[in-house]
């Protein structure tokens, strides 16, 4: 029987309800549920040996984004996060994209680019040409650290060279292109940048400096595309104003810069509960978003014949399955079970969507009731529980203040002492 992620009325559910229907959509263990149910899942055994100097672990929200449907294929997308209405957002743009067919993906090949700094160098531009002559060995050696990735179909592929003029004089470049399959290669790379260092330094006669990955992964591209019917997302003037939003983002970097935050909300939360380098990623989609020379949104969003609304996005998307903090923590582990994917392009493609959801939500709040709405909604509980509230308690002084419009912790307080005084 074909699973969906349509699940109607899913943030209505008790946690445990919610934590069932998981269970039986990907399959999972008592032990795992149990990991998920448990706030302290990563042991500090485990924890020490991730980073230096642990003193403990900082827990953040998991939710469950639904009704994704990406290259015909249902998905239930973990998300960690602790900003209110970021699941709910995505969950409610997919659910309208699904009346157009969803998410249409794509990506390039992961390939990562790792650069050679070559410093004192006599003739660059000779040096330069020298480097491309010495390719194919250059690339023999690097590929000769990795067999194992070279088996599966990766490794270093190509290789090319540049001289830039900086202040302190010219330097050689050399990047190559690593094919990283599954993993986000940063330690394959670097590998391999650093074994090519010597034979570098007698090809050109210079001397190697830095030799590292870089996070701006232009050869590693998401792609997505979705289209909303006019009809499920207010009519035309809804449309126009998204548009409008989109160009008014375009314009100026000012609202640029939220407008992209807007896209990161949703693509951040994945890459975290995914265990992925949430750094890496979010530099190198603000690096592409200026590499024309200005800032500028990482998607784009126009109005089709038919009056529908087409939403496209493209970024970098340097993530792995395995190695790192995927591979060793329990929840990213189980957030990799939930989404079922098998392979690196997939969860590329699955990060990037929600990406284009999340732009997709923001942008239709903006141009009908405001961004404020749903999100105080779910802000109102936040100051609840900080001004003392409990259990049923929260919930009646969240729709207090949101009534009023006074979201406020002093307002909070108020009605809590109002609510206690009437219950004594």
């Amino acid at each position: 029987m074909k699973k969906s992620s349509q699940l109607s009325g899913f943030y209505k559910l008790s946690l445990n309800e919610r934590i069932n229907i998981l269970k039986d959509f990907a399959s999972l263990n008592d032990e795992e549920v149990k990991a998920l149910q448990t706030t302290g899942s990563l042991n500090a055994e485990l924890a020490d040996r991730m980073i230096e100097n642990v003193i403990g672990v900082m827990p953040v929200t998991l939710g469950i984004a639904t009704n994704f449907l990406i290259n015909g294929k249902d998905y239930l997308i973990p998300m960690a996060i602790e900003e209110p209405s970021v699941v709910a957002a995505a969950s409610n743009s997919a659910k309208m994209a699904r009346m157009k067919g969803g998410f249409t993906a794509s990506c390039t090949d992961p390939i990562m680019i790792g650069q050679i700094q070559v410093l004192n160098v006599q003739d660059p531009y000779g040096a330069r040409m020298s480097i491309i002559s010495n390719k194919e060995k250059i690339l023999r050696k690097a590929n000769d650290q990795d067999p194992i990735l070279v088996s599966k179909g990766g490794g270093a592929k190509d290789l090319r060279c540049k001289v830039l003029k900086t202040f302190v004089g010219n330097m050689v470049i050399i990047e190559l292109l690593v094919d990283c399959r599954d993993a986000m290669g940063a330690n394959a790379v670097n590998t391999m940048a650093e074994a090519v260092a010597q034979s570098i330094e007698e090809i050109t006669g210079g001397e190697v400096r830095l030799r590292i990955i870089s996070n701006l992964a232009t050869e590693r591209l998401a792609r997505v595309k979705a289209t909303f019917s006019k009809t499920a997302i207010g009519g035309e003037p809804v449309v126009d104003g998204i548009v409008e939003a989109y160009h008014f983002a375009l314009a100026d970097p000012y609202r640029c810069a939220t407008h992209n935050k807007g896209i990161m909300n949703g693509i951040t939360a994945v890459v975290l509960a995914t265990g992925n380098d949430t750094r890496a990623v979010e530099a190198g989609a603000h690096a592409y978003a200026a590499i024309q020379g200005c800032y500028t949104p990482l998607s784009t969003w126009e109005k089709n014949d038919a009056g529908d609304l087409v939403g496209t996005i493209e970024l970098p998307m340097a993530v792995g399955l395995i190695g790192g903090a995927t591979a060793t923590h329990p929840i990213a582990k189980i957030s990799i079970k939930i989404l079922g994917v098998r392979t690196a392009i997939e969860l590329a493609q699955i990060i990037a969507s929600v990406g284009l959801a999340q732009n997709f939500a923001a942008l239709r709040a903006l141009a009908t009731e405001g961004i404020q709405r749903g999100h105080m909604t779910l802000h109102a509980r936040n100051v609840a529980t900080m001004a003392g509230a409990e259990g049923d308690m929260i919930d009646k002084v969240a729709a207090i203040m949101v009534k009023e419009r006074k979201v406020r912790m002093d307002r909070a307080k108020e009605i809590v002492e109002e609510i206690g005084q009437k219950s004594n």
